[in-house]
């Protein structure tokens, strides 16, 4: 197994041990979160980064790379409607443009075609990564008493009331819903010609 293949594999691992954070609800169990969620966002560009610079690119790569993405996201938002930060309607629109997206993929591999991914799909997982991260400062934090200007800082800028996790949110969205009409326009085709 090849480094960015290892990358990858580790952002599940973290995925894992950022719901066992969640779970525990105590400021300890939220930043063990914060700090696997925020290193397995970061791995999700260093695996490709180095996939690409190194000319590592596999099979492997492309099949668990988006597999591993679409886990640790559809994980953090599921956590934070339970947790009354997000509506339960955001969450389902997307997981289900994650399905849709894999079946439309996977449809496109079976007729020998690629579905690339555009501009706008990355553009929405950096905004989702933005609300995820924000939020789970939030939680982390919120609980603490304000003790600096780092903190206060923090906790301002994180708070929901505020503009960045609210912003964040309703960028990610709509790039959800452009995006995955997008996919949809791409694959239209693929469609006609898989229900005949």
């Amino acid at each position: 197994m090849n480094l960015p293949n290892a990358i990858t594999l580790s952002r599940l691992v973290l995925t894992v041990i950022f719901v066992a954070g969640t779970g525990a609800g105590s400021f300890v169990g939220h930043l063990i979160a914060l700090i696997s969620f925020t290193l397995a966002a970061a791995s999700d560009w260093l695996d490709g980064y180095l996939a690409r610079k190194l000319g590592l690119v596999t099979p492997l790569g492309k099949l668990l790379d988006p597999l591993a993405d679409k886990i640790l996201v559809c994980a953090a938002f599921v956590y934070f409607s339970a947790m009354n930060l997000c509506p339960v309607w955001v969450t389902a629109l997307i997981i289900g443009r994650e399905f849709m997206v894999t079946g439309l993929r996977q449809i496109a591999i079976e007729a020998g075609q690629v579905l690339a991914a555009d501009n706008l799909g990355k553009w929405k997982t950096t905004f989702q990564l933005t609300f995820c991260i924000t939020g789970l400062v939030w939680l982390t934090f919120s609980h603490v008493p304000k003790s600096g200007l780092v903190s206060t800082w923090l906790l301002t800028l994180s708070n929901p009331q505020s503009w960045l996790m609210p912003v964040s949110l309703w960028i990610a969205v709509a790039l959800t819903v452009i995006s995955g009409g997008n996919y949809l326009w791409s694959g239209r085709n693929l469609l006609k010609s898989s229900g005949r």
